[in-house]
């Protein structure tokens, strides 16, 4: 995800790289996310970690689960680092992600935390279907052949 050039408060704090080799994301949805003073101040300086998290709907609330944020140690209140954090979404996204985890092979998995233009932690979650083991080869193969294509144009001009 680019930095935008007029949004000086726009900051990638973790990106789930691997999710778009593992997962086929269908759609992605932006969420606010609740946190403590200890984990801005934490996300501020860039410690956290989205690569083994998930989030779910459970008892009608979205919940990002096992993601990571280091403690803050100057912080008088500290906060656990993998403590199960809830996202803010508008009632109609929350029943259409809920409706979409409920068919076969659907899951909700972090892309992006960032901080948006004025400041505020988000997190861009993708609805995705797993991939099979060939799915990934063919993607491999897409991105060695694009990779390959620039190469022999950069050659050629």
């Amino acid at each position: 995800m680019a930095k935008p050039k007029d949004n000086p408060n726009y900051k990638v704090i973790a990106e789930n790289r691997r999710a778009r080799y593992d997962y086929a994301i269908e759609d992605d949805v932006e969420c606010g996310i609740v946190l403590q003073g200890s984990e801005v101040k934490s996300l501020r300086t860039g410690q956290s970690n989205i690569a083994e998290s998930y989030a779910a709907v459970e008892d009608g609330e979205l919940w990002l689960v096992n993601s990571y944020i280091a403690p803050y140690d100057p912080a008088m209140f500290g906060h656990e680092d993998r403590r199960r954090r809830k996202l803010l979404v508008n009632r109609r996204e929350l029943a259409r992600l809920w409706n979409e985890t409920q068919r076969k092979g659907m899951t909700l998995v972090p892309l992006v935390l960032h901080f948006n233009h004025r400041g505020i932690a988000k997190v861009k979650i993708g609805i995705a279907k797993g991939k099979k083991a060939p799915d990934k080869r063919e993607t491999a193969a897409k991105r060695d052949w694009q990779r390959q294509k620039q190469r022999l144009l950069k050659d050629l001009g």
